[in-house]
């Protein structure tokens, strides 16, 4: 992930004291120093406040710069005290400003009634939103932010079949083809069946196909040369989607399907439904191509 060692552990703790908690819970995240004169006054209003509202689901997490210079220089800490309020792992409000308890109180109430914070106990956590933001890293091309989202979640649903798929699949994306293997290797049953895991385990073998630069630049040559030799139009999609270029592999694969959609038992369209089932079926690309594909089949 690009993180030293030091790094690594200032985010697991960080992961732990406020970004798990914040999953169910309204965290206020508070920046000190034991020098700051501000922060020692703020301190005693934040911790009553916090007090108050813990059986609605507000809890308090403190950070010290000195000690956690990485995790500060991540929130762009420029002065202190600073106060944010955290769902979900994501700051949702600025409450630096509130330093009397009607104030926090006013700005906490304002938050509460518009977020589905759980107050109390442990419940059972909402991870269609994270698994969302994994997808959308993963649709936006960022493999590796995808695959740590992927992995904090998984601490939270380790036999999740959907976030396990998100977390194979963004190793994929991210060229880290042997962690996938791992995490697929990893699975026992029902999960090595559940179609979600199949569904990274496809995306997966496709992902080993991806040729060497000069390997892909002769099979386009030879596709391009040889437009009716359907070999050559499959073997180069199958390539260029290896290599990341999905549109390319599916205009090759569409033109197949429309030159003769019955050749070598329907291969070019087998190849493209199973390109669909890599990326996944509610996939907005995916979702156009089908169109393409359902023009060219019925006009």
């Amino acid at each position: 992930m690009g993180l030293n060692l030091d790094e690594q552990k200032a985010v697991d703790r960080f992961r732990k004291a406020v970004a798990e908690p914040s999953m169910t819970q309204l965290v206020i995240l508070d920046f000190w120093a034991e020098w700051c004169g501000p922060c020692k006054a703020l301190t005693p209003v934040l911790e009553k406040v916090a007090a108050e509202y813990a059986d609605k689901g507000v809890v308090l997490a403190k950070v010290n710069v000195d000690e956690e210079q990485f995790i500060a220089s991540q929130f762009q800490v420029r002065s202190i005290p600073t106060v944010y309020a955290i769902f979900q792992g994501q700051p949702v409000a600025d409450l630096t400003n509130a330093r009397t308890e009607s104030q926090l109180k006013s700005m906490l109430d304002q938050i509460l009634a518009k977020l589905p914070v759980q107050p109390g106990g442990e419940p059972e956590q909402d991870l269609a939103p994270l698994i969302a933001m994994g997808e959308d890293a993963l649709a936006g091309g960022d493999g590796e932010r995808a695959a740590g989202i992927f992995m904090q979640i998984l601490d939270m649903a380790p036999d999740n079949a959907e976030v396990l798929s998100g977390l194979i699949r963004s190793f994929v994306a991210a060229g880290r083809l042997e962690e996938a293997d791992q995490v697929l290797d990893s699975l026992g049953e029902p999960l090595s069946s559940d179609p979600q895991v199949d569904r990274a385990r496809k995306a997966l073998a496709l992902a080993k196909d991806k040729p060497e630069d000069s390997e892909l630049a002769a099979l386009r040559a030879a596709a391009a040369e040889r437009p009716a030799d359907m070999d050559a139009q499959l073997a180069f999609a199958g390539a260029a989607f290896a290599a990341g270029e999905r549109d390319t592999a599916a205009e090759t694969l569409l033109r197949m399907i429309a030159f003769d959609r019955e050749w070598n038992e329907g291969a070019a369209k087998a190849k493209l439904l199973q390109i669909f089932e890599a990326i996944g079926l509610e996939d907005p690309w995916v979702s156009a191509t089908r169109r393409k594909l359902s023009t060219v089949l019925f006009g």
